[in-house]
């Protein structure tokens, strides 16, 4: 099998991922899945579309990370996996990743600050004399 690559995002947090046959190494920007995700719910959440699908360990996985926080990268990371999967065999894949909600890109974003104000949402306190 050649490789395919696939791309996920969340907030601001990019993961390009090349996935190809293996033994379910994962690496990401050269370190490994427990070395880069130090709680066990973050690597959980990033292999959550390797584990529905019972792929963990036909597949090696190779991440470039860009941006973002943490949990934002974990979420990032679950996406372009579960979306590199259909690549390989939507037939097989699909169904699972999609009934699950792996594949709907998670739109939220931070909304900006406006000015004049602390905040997005938050108004400075009024006085009324």
């Amino acid at each position: 099998m050649e490789v395919i690559n696939a791309l996920g995002r969340r907030k601001s947090a990019v993961a390009r991922v090349y996935v190809q046959d293996g033994k379910g190494n994962i690496m990401i920007n050269g370190r490994t899945l427990e070395d880069y995700f130090k709680e066990d719910t973050l690597r959980y959440i990033a292999l959550q579309a390797l584990e529905l699908t019972g792929t963990a360990s036909q597949f090696d996985v190779k991440v470039n990370m860009v941006g973002g926080g943490v949990k934002g990268q974990a979420e990032a990371l679950r996406l372009a996996i579960a979306r590199a999967l259909c690549k390989i065999d939507a037939e097989a894949y699909r169904g699972v990743l999609k009934s699950n909600g792996m594949l709907t890109r998670d739109a939220r974003e931070v909304e900006r600050k406006k000015p004049g104000q602390p905040g997005a949402r938050k108004r400075f306190q009024f006085s009324k004399r």
